[in-house]
């Protein structure tokens, strides 16, 4: 935890005590004003804890909502580069005119990423402008790309 975290921990989460934070007739209203020095002292140290408590698990509990948001976005902007376990396809839109399949021709979609067809897959004569497309995973870190209106699919890696 960076040290400005735990300063702000350590600090009283309330400043003062109950008679410090409630007027005078809500202190004598919720009977409070017939507790001893002593009471009052004990009573206050037992909410200090109390709100301590609750921050720190509140914090926590933000925190590991964070890493999560955090580790979803990983997993999501690095599809394709790394096997996450989804077997959910990337789809978007091809960017420009598709011209067929050829080894190592490269294919950009909306979203920005670059992917690059490995295989030795051909299909020519074919054009189709932002033609839409499905980038489905294989076994062992394999990917394939199927184009809208083309029968024919390409193992692909991506690059960007």
């Amino acid at each position: 935890m960076p040290a400005l975290g735990q300063q702000a921990l350590a600090r009283p989460v309330v400043d003062g005590d109950l008679q410090a934070q409630m007027t005078q007739a809500e202190f004598k209203a919720a009977g409070l004003d017939k507790l001893s020095a002593a009471e009052l002292a004990t009573l206050n140290r037992w909410l200090q804890g109390k709100v301590e408590a609750a921050t720190t698990q509140a914090v926590a509990a933000v925190r590991e909502e964070a890493r999560e948001e955090g580790r979803q976005e990983v997993i999501v902007k690095n599809r394709g580069f790394f096997d996450f376990g989804s077997s959910e396809p990337v789809t978007g839109v091809l960017q420009g005119e598709f011209r067929g399949f050829g080894k190592g021709r490269i294919f950009t979609l909306d979203n920005g990423q670059v992917w690059e067809q490995s295989d030795a897959t051909s299909l020519g004569g074919v054009r189709s402008t932002s033609p839409k497309v499905s980038i489905k995973p294989g076994m062992m870190g394999v990917w394939y790309m199927k184009v809208e209106g083309v029968n024919t699919q390409a193992k692909v890696r991506r690059t960007k």
